[in-house]
């Protein structure tokens, strides 16, 4: 068994780290009005890094690489689709050299592979077949890169998630599957999509080989009822909510949360039954660092 989830099932809590893509934002890195984040690869490296090594001193035990936004279908339209596996290793490069710099404990690479859409556009993600083959390609170089573990992030429709999956177990490595969530009109708690509830979406997604289910990119609010869904798949769950909202390619850094508010929440999470625990979008290093003073010694 992994390490983490060896740890995670006697009862301890992970730190992850908080956002990378709005962490560089915040920090003056000019977004891609196709592939957000990912451009940030080629003109800032060195601020990537940067972010990685904040999130291990703030005492992340996980950090995911900036490579949600790096499947070839999402940097075509950036004119980067030529540089696809330059960017993925360039991405793992970047947090292993973070790790090397500023780590004092065990830390992990988490290679992240999203369902993001292209200029956060659903209308254009890949059909079947190219969809499966370049989850699959993306989840083979981040392994090959080095990662320690695959996380699948932003999972807002079944469709898209079941060839996600299917494509990063192929890698074998960990994988940790991250749904994004929120509430309907009628107080349930939905996929992104609005098409399937979280529940309908544990049932018909192939989670063989998934060890990890989070909430993530979910509204901090909406969270502990979507984890009281995720605890519904009968394994490990985590939870790395955001803060704000989303409007290509800028991320909106309203209804911000005080890093005393979110460690508040966080540990709600934990009493909730979460054992793997961040943030996303409009969480930083602070956050993390006030979670970390705040963890119990024990759970």
């Amino acid at each position: 068994m992994f390490e983490l989830e060896r740890r995670m099932g006697e009862g301890e809590v992970i730190i992850l780290d908080g956002a990378t893509g709005t962490e560089l934002e915040r920090r003056g890195v000019p977004m891609d009005d196709a592939a957000w984040c990912a451009a940030a690869l080629v003109t800032h490296p060195e601020t990537v890094r940067e972010v990685h090594e904040d999130y291990i001193r703030a005492g992340a035990e996980v950090i995911i690489t900036n490579t949600f936004p790096t499947a070839r279908h999402v940097l075509g339209p950036a004119d980067l689709g030529n540089r696809f596996v330059e960017l993925n290793e360039l991405a793992v490069e970047l947090a292993q050299q973070a790790r090397e710099n500023a780590a004092e404990r065990p830390v992990y690479v988490a290679g992240s592979i999203s369902t993001f859409s292209p200029q956060d556009d659903d209308a254009l993600l890949p059909q079947e077949a190219e969809a499966r083959a370049n989850y699959r390609e993306q989840a083979q170089v981040l392994a090959d890169a080095g990662v320690d573990l695959i996380v699948l992030e932003m999972l807002r429709d079944v469709r898209q998630t079941g060839y996600a999956v299917e494509g990063a177990v192929v890698a074998g490595l960990p994988v940790w599957a991250g749904f994004s969530c929120r509430r309907d009109e009628n107080g349930e708690i939905v996929l992104w999509d609005g098409e399937n509830t979280l529940a309908e979406a544990l049932q018909e997604v192939p989670l063989s080989g998934v060890s990890v289910v989070s909430v993530m990119h979910t509204l901090v609010e909406d969270a502990p009822a979507a984890l009281e869904v995720a605890r519904g798949w009968g394994g490990l769950v985590g939870a790395y909510p955001h803060a704000g909202r989303f409007v290509m390619p800028n991320w909106q850094f309203t209804d911000e949360i005080s890093p005393p508010g979110f460690a508040d929440e966080a540990l709600r999470w934990i009493e909730a039954g979460s054992r793997a625990v961040g943030g996303c979008c409009g969480i930083g290093p602070d956050h993390i660092r006030m979670l970390r003073e705040r963890l119990p010694a024990e759970v």
